[in-house]
């Protein structure tokens, strides 16, 4: 058959295709994401050289049983970032290929460039941009420290001399600052594009795989938040990374939300300083600098992040609405988390909400999502309603159930354990879950059956 080129239509979420343009995409549901690529309409098909090829092939191909594979952690490196091989899971798989995504000037390339400082001393480096030259590369790690010889720079986005550098150089790591930015000449689209996007993280795949090279892949992401480019991109990958926070503040979260090799639920604390990222070793202790004293509205609560206890401040504002229509805002926790919440206060405390504005916020800018907060956030709104501080030296946690009922959480020594080490004195808990912290001194324990009985603790 004879090549030429036609017209494909991509969703630029999700990546199906069509043959014609459509204003919703049938996959997904998102408006106006199609674009059109251009394809090789026709490909070479059953040639005797091919079907050599392809018996040629499943002669050598070889399958071996599964009781004769050998896997352990001491295959994975060290990258000498502790927060980061906690995300990992342990440290780099060889062979892994990894996404790291976030907001511009959010820390992705800063922090690739620390693991290079670090793996460099042993390992051979290459890292690959296509976004900044050799001498902007240098001023950055400038203020980082020193760095050795075995860190090598490429600044080149097309993907065959890119292949071929790899191939030939045999490095032991390898950067790629942006996926967005690398194209190659056998798809005819814009770098960027939906095509060039996916052909190129094909092309990396290929060799973290062959050459069993980690590749770690920088990803720009959309307004949204997520990966610019279709989803099959995170698919493809072995494990994503997204990097949160404020970029004008100076924390920073980084969190797994795919792992091959590992837990989805951890995460590491950075701080964003003049000369890199600097690890936030006790989180707990630096998101609850700068609490006020003697405020209404703010009560210390606990989650869980992977098996990382973090002690986080709840602030919430509760005031007569001066509109017909009040006005509910929630900031690093789910909104309508919020508002079932009140309407439980309203329905089985009888306070009297319904005119109120509220305002729920998680200081430190920090998103939290666990139901073990629910008791955090009902004693916050009820603190500031009847404008009564909590003692400083309380904590909660619980989750909350539609009858008023505070339900037992997973880990509560853990939770315990963190608060009694940052010094508080008193923790409310599910009564449930108190057999499971009797082993536990020096902190009073309060067990509670519904919110009820938690109000009149405090």
């Amino acid at each position: 058959m004879a090549k030429g080129k036609k017209s494909i239509f991509f969703c630029q979420n999700c990546g199906h295709e069509e043959a014609k343009w459509l204003g919703q995409c049938p996959a997904c549901g998102e408006w106006n994401t199609f674009v059109e690529e251009k394809t090789d309409s026709g490909i070479t098909r059953g040639t005797t050289a091919g079907s050599r090829a392809v018996r040629e092939s499943v002669r050598e191909a070889k399958v071996v049983p599964l009781t004769e594979v050998t896997a352990d952690d001491e295959t994975r490196c060290k990258t000498g970032i502790h927060e980061l091989d906690r995300v990992l899971g342990g440290g780099i798989v060889p062979g892994s290929l990894v996404l790291v995504g976030g907001d511009p000037g959010i820390g992705k390339s800063t922090l690739l460039l620390q693991v290079c400082r670090v793996l460099a001393e042993t390992k051979k480096v290459l890292y690959i941009s296509g976004e900044e030259s050799q001498a902007q590369i240098k001023l950055r790690a400038n203020r980082m420290g020193d760095f050795t010889s075995n860190l090598y720079l490429l600044c080149e986005t097309n993907l065959d001399i890119i292949r071929g550098v790899i191939e030939k150089e045999r490095p032991q790591l390898v950067i790629i600052d942006s996926i967005q930015t690398m194209y190659s000449d056998d798809v005819a689209s814009a770098p960027g594009s939906v095509s060039q996007v996916r052909e190129s993280t094909n092309i990396f795949l290929q060799l973290a795989k062959g050459l069993c090279i980690p590749i770690f892949i920088v990803g720009h992401v959309t307004k949204e938040g997520t990966v610019a480019g279709p989803r099959v991109l995170e698919h493809m990958v072995d494990t994503v990374l997204y990097f949160e926070g404020d970029r004008h503040a100076s924390y920073r979260i980084l969190r797994a939300v795919k792992n091959r090799f590992g837990s989805t639920n951890e995460i590491g604390v950075f701080e964003m300083r003049q000369e890199g990222l600097a690890e936030v070793e006790n989180p707990s202790e630096y998101m609850l600098s700068g609490r006020p004293e003697n405020a209404s509205g703010s009560v210390v609560a606990c989650s869980i992040e992977g098996t990382r206890p973090i002690l986080i401040e709840i602030q919430a504002l509760v005031c007569q609405s001066n509109f017909g229509m009040p006005r509910r805002t929630a900031a690093g926790t789910d909104y309508n988390r919020v508002n079932l919440l009140m309407a439980v206060l309203e329905k089985r405390l009888g306070m009297a909400l319904g005119n109120a504005d509220a305002y729920v916020n998680i200081a430190g800018g920090i998103r939290m999502n666990e139901p073990a907060i629910d008791l955090g956030i009902v004693m916050a709104i009820v603190s500031s309603f009847r404008n009564r501080p909590i003692d400083e030296k309380t904590i909660v946690f619980g989750e909350v159930g539609l009858s008023g009922e505070v339900r037992a959480v997973n880990m509560p020594e853990q939770r315990v354990a963190e608060a009694k080490k940052l010094g508080f004195k008193t923790c409310i808990l599910p009564e449930v879950s108190l057999k499971m912290v009797k082993g536990i001194r020096g902190i009073r324990l309060i067990g509670v059956k519904n919110i009820g009985d938690a109000v009149k603790e405090i």
